[in-house]
């Protein structure tokens, strides 16, 4: 009996350690016997008979509605997958992805919507992507197994549903809905709400708005995916918490990294109340990706009468795009951001946003994209194979894949400007684990590209080793490319001690649109 009671104990202590992500109080809870008799709505097989526990298909532009259930009662938990949008053995073209499947929900009898989001941006990755998740009220298994814990209570009805936006079907969409029937609701109990809100980009003059609430509640978390138009950092500006009214912030924080409870920049990593899922590439990149995510579960923003949650959009700027012609770290930026707030409220919540059709949720285009195919044609090549390589990583007809004969390959390529502008320079590159390290030069010179935007370092090769094949894009540097052709030329230096191989796989060039517009220092 003693060696289960030390047991028990170090059981709860290792709890406690991480966060209390299971707390010895809701542990101890369990001894205690509530009303209410628990329920689940899923996709099982109708007949009970067979294995079809799915709904084969979500046609583009249907509906179907998950859950229609009769209260009072409380929705515990949600369990839902369904078949990726890379090309497998259910649907050979691919599925519909994350961003092009809409969750609804809808309580008590209302017209509209208490949550709406895309299914990915609520589960905490964006711009489509499926990335694993390790947090208090949201998990993503492998990106795969989608399961949310946000209690979420209705008095007479629930009401929740999938639309497929997208062009290609959601095949094999699996679901399981938990909650508990005959909950005693006490009056002042409050609705769960979530709204999807961007700016593709951000608006010079004000701040990026996340929640615009009215009523009486607390703000319980947020989702925040981004991609940067400039190079450097993005992440200066402060989150503004204005409650009740207020027409200064009643809570103002110190930057944006520091809102999602990191520091000194962003890394790829999972906690319990916050992380961050994604990251493309280094931080001072032109087109880096973000997808980032903060709970206030612990710390709830509460508010009487009203919430308003902004967030500025400042950071670092290169001297090609400030007044002064020099790099500044207070200058307003104007970065594609997408969001999702999380809050509950009593009574039915405020629309601040309607949510937008999927052609414009898509990130706009801003490159000039020459394909693999066309640097094909003109390649020169140190002995060995070149070819196009097919596959769904990879833009148009493929990449071009490089496998050597030597130990010191080189492959040039030759690309043509039609039209004079100051653009970004980035190479979408193959990284895998037998791919080696190159030095690139751009009609001859050499490319030195920055590593550390406030050390002044630099990197003259790109190792495009990697355990798992990931394509990624890789910022060169904004050059004024005169008209006529151009040739970019990869020396091999080597190989990481990992790799197997020296291979090199180039999926396109981009020549990536840049502001011309001059911005000055904010004080």
């Amino acid at each position: 009996m003693l060696k289960k009671t030390v047991t028990y104990l170090a059981f709860l202590f290792l709890l406690q350690a991480v966060n209390h992500i299971v707390s010895a109080q809701e542990i101890q809870s369990l001894i205690e016997i509530h009303a209410g008799r628990s329920r689940a709505i899923t996709s099982t097989d109708s007949s009970f008979t067979g294995n079809a526990d799915r709904i084969k298909y979500i046609k583009p532009g249907e509906t179907k509605i998950l859950a229609d259930i009769g209260g009072p009662g409380v929705i515990r938990h949600i369990w839902l997958t369904f078949s990726g949008a890379r090309p497998n053995w259910l649907e050979a073209n691919g599925s519909a992805a994350p961003n092009e499947i809409v969750l609804r929900m809808y309580w008590d009898g209302a017209e509209k919507p208490a949550v709406e989001a895309p299914l990915g941006d609520f589960f905490a990755s964006g711009f489509g992507r499926r990335r694993e998740i390790k947090s208090v009220p949201v998990q993503v298994e492998g990106g795969d197994g989608y399961n949310c814990y946000w209690p979420m209570p209705f008095r007479k009805h629930a009401l929740i549903t999938v639309t497929n936006e997208g062009a290609k079907n959601v095949r094999s969409f699996y679901y399981q809905i938990d909650y508990t029937e005959g909950d005693d609701l006490p009056v002042e109990t409050a609705y769960f709400c979530a709204q999807y809100n961007q700016a593709f980009p951000e608006k010079l003059g004000r701040d990026y708005l996340v929640a615009d609430i009215r009523g009486t509640g607390h703000y319980v978390g947020t989702v925040m995916s981004v991609r940067s138009r400039s190079p450097y950092w993005f992440g200066e500006g402060d989150a503004r918490f204005y409650i009740d009214g207020d027409t200064k912030p009643s809570i103002q924080g110190t930057g944006t990294e520091d809102y999602f409870l990191m520091a000194w920049g962003l890394d790829q990593t999972l906690f319990p109340y916050f992380g961050c899922t994604y990251m493309s590439s280094d931080f001072e990149d032109l087109g880096t990706e973000y997808c980032l995510y903060r709970w206030h579960i612990a710390d709830p923003v509460r508010f009487r009468k009203s919430l308003r949650f902004e967030m500025e959009h400042t950071g670092w700027i290169t001297g090609d795009e400030t007044e002064s012609g020099k790099t500044e770290g207070h200058v307003e930026r104007e970065d594609d951001i997408a969001t999702v707030a999380f809050w509950y409220q009593t009574g039915q919540p405020f629309r601040f946003t309607q949510l937008p059709p999927l052609s414009r949720r898509l990130l706009p285009n801003l490159d000039i994209i020459i394909q693999a195919k066309t640097l094909l044609a003109s390649a020169n090549h140190s002995p060995g194979v070149l070819r196009l390589q097919k596959g769904y990583d990879w833009t148009g007809d493929g990449q071009l894949f490089f496998r050597p004969a030597s130990e010191q390959p080189v492959l040039e390529v030759h690309f043509t400007i039609e039209k004079e502008e100051y653009r970004g320079l980035l190479l979408r590159m193959t990284h895998a684990g037998d791919y080696g390290i190159y030095r690139i030069f751009l009609d001859g010179k050499n490319i030195r590209r920055p590593k550390d935007y406030m050390a002044g370092q630099k990197i003259d090769d790109f190792d495009f080793y990697a355990g798992n094949l990931v394509v990624r894009d890789h910022y060169l540097g904004s050059f004024r490319l005169p008209v006529g052709k151009h040739s970019l030329r990869f020396e091999c230096v080597g190989r990481n001690p990992l790799s197997k191989g020296n291979y090199l796989g180039l999926d396109s060039i981009r020549l990536r649109e840049r502001w011309q517009r001059k911005r000055k220092l904010l004080r």
